[in-house]
């Protein structure tokens, strides 16, 4: 498979130039399986019996007691001058000089403890996320409730399904427990292992510093239809603030490193449902709170608000904020940027037809992702523009897949990060957009999974200023045609879901510790 090389300055676990070190320490096994030997010689000789039977090896002996100038010589006759019974005998036992032997019993016990205890210390807790797991995405927020209280973890590129190592605390494992996620304490000597595998394959070891502020654009009133990232945050119990219009153009995103776009129309169309749904009431709701808003903030259209709201969030991401958009939210977004001060929307939609020559008028030099795209004027086609490919998609029925690239986890450790996953393969599944035409990408736009043998690119990601911003098209990754109105998915029914995977992959990643750009 072709690799796909990607931006992104990040601290690694290891760099390859310690690689012979990890291979060093994993030498360290054999040290402990010799270092049980020589406890158990030091235990053997502490024994009553065995001490007495105990030959102790020595070069001399210890030094003679020196001998006062004026005392007498020794002579023969001395041990007949010497007093006798068992007082004496008691006097010469304490008189007598302290055998070496308990130096030579004692000291295997002393190194035992000096190399035993930086092998304890560097425990660690293996979450693994390949088949062994049983709660992938719970998996996810444990590592964020650790990052929480402060302390560090790693994240182990293409190790098992992109497995975390997280400190081998007693709290964590019981936390680990209560969540149901599958954790393993390993030993130093294990470690050693892990990190010469990682050294040595494509994989990399990334270390996870904070817990990143997350915020969800969504608007006040709840829709008809379910936001899958808010459903995957709240099933693993990662904390969120919700932002909307006003939030945003009052600067709050500074607060967030992480922002995701609900399913919204950035064009100010209400999601072009109006051949469809306009007697309904929830659109007649919708419609009006966004009409109330545009006008609490002093825009004569929706859509000139969208537009000012998709400027603000351009400048989030390029100030360094990390934006992650789903459905209608990723080619809208593009659109309302290109179309700043172009009306592109119809009658019903904004009250007069759109702007002669509004094509021609686009701006593609603002987007972020797409250009040299053609609008969908139509306003009652169900179609912004020719981005989106859910008209070939339904065309395939399900059953479909959509490939992750393969990147090099040491080169491309963010591209890695994204599309870290217990498979290759992972369900299509389709939504207002569904996938991206490949056609309409911008050079230095990341492809991170596509269907194979199709011009659809599903799942992108791209650099902009000193943020990031990553697209992946569709709905619910569990519902393969989710329509407005259907009930929710209920997540604990899917622990597994890889697609939901990727969407987690996007929650931990402005969680990696940033690495200096050489100048």
């Amino acid at each position: 498979m072709r690799q796909i090389r990607g931006g992104g300055h990040l601290r690694r676990g290891m760099p390859p130039l310690f690689a012979p070190v990890a291979g060093v320490l994993a030498l360290a096994g054999v040290v402990v399986v010799a270092l049980l030997a020589v406890v158990t010689l030091g235990l053997a000789l502490l024994l009553p019996g065995a001490r007495r039977r105990a030959r102790v090896f020595r070069f001399g002996g210890p030094p003679a007691p020196e001998r006062s100038p004026s005392a007498p010589p020794a002579s023969d006759n001395d041990d007949a001058s010497a007093p006798a019974g068992p007082a004496a005998a008691d006097a010469n036992r304490r008189e007598k000089p302290r055998s070496y032997a308990e130096v030579v019993e004692l000291w295997p016990l002393v190194l035992a403890a000096s190399l035993l205890v930086p092998a304890v210390a560097h425990a660690k807790l293996l979450v693994p996320m390949d088949d062994a797991q049983a709660q992938h995405l719970k998996a996810y927020g444990l590592t964020y409730w650790v990052l929480q209280r402060g302390q560090k973890c790693e994240w182990l590129l293409n190790y098992r399904g992109g497995s975390f190592l997280l400190p081998d605390d007693p709290a964590i494992e019981r936390e680990a427990n209560i969540r149901g996620v599958t954790s393993h304490p390993i030993s130093g000597a294990d470690e050693a292992k892990i990190r010469a595998l990682v050294a040595d394959e494509n994989m990399e070891s990334v270390t996870l510093e904070k817990a990143p502020r997350v915020a969800v654009y969504i608007p006040a009133n709840k829709p008809p239809w379910d936001d899958a990232v808010s459903m995957a945050l709240e099933f693993a119990d990662i904390p969120y603030a919700k932002v909307w219009d006003e939030e945003v153009l009052k600067g709050d995103l500074a607060k967030y490193d992480w922002l995701h776009l609900h399913h919204e129309d950035f064009t100010g169309q209400h999601g072009k449902f109006w051949a469809s749904y306009h007697q309904f009431p929830w659109y007649q709701e919708e419609e009006r709170v966004q009409k109330a808003m545009a006008s609490k903030l002093g825009f004569a259209k929706v859509s000139q608000l969208k537009a000012a709201v998709a400027v603000a969030i351009k400048d989030y991401v390029a100030r360094g904020g990390f934006m992650f958009g789903m459905c209608s939210a990723t080619d809208t977004y593009d659109i309302a940027l290109a179309a700043q001060g172009v009306d592109i929307a119809d009658v019903i939609y904004d009250g007069d037809p759109p702007e002669a020559g509004a094509q021609k008028k686009l701006d593609f030099s603002r987007t972020l992702a797409f250009r040299d795209f053609r609008l969908e004027l139509d306003p009652i086609l169900y179609k912004f523009s020719d981005i989106d490919m859910t008209q070939e998609a339904a065309q395939r029925g399900p059953n479909q897949l959509f490939t992750l690239f393969d990147f090099s986890a040491k080169n491309d450790p963010v591209a890695t990060m994204l599309v870290q996953d217990h498979v290759n393969g992972v369900p299509e599944f389709l939504g207002q957009s569904t996938g991206f035409r490949r056609s309409r990408l911008k050079p230095g736009v990341i492809v991170l999974a596509e269907v194979e043998g199709t011009d659809e690119v599903k799942y992108l990601h791209g650099q902009f200023g000193q943020g990031t911003f990553t697209f992946l098209g569709g709905h619910d990754p569990e519902d393969y045609q989710h329509m407005v109105g259907d009930p929710e998915t209920k997540l604990e029914q899917f622990p597994h879901s890889p697609g939901y995977r990727l969407i987690l992959n996007n929650v931990l990643f402005p969680a990696a510790e940033k690495k200096k750009q050489r100048t």
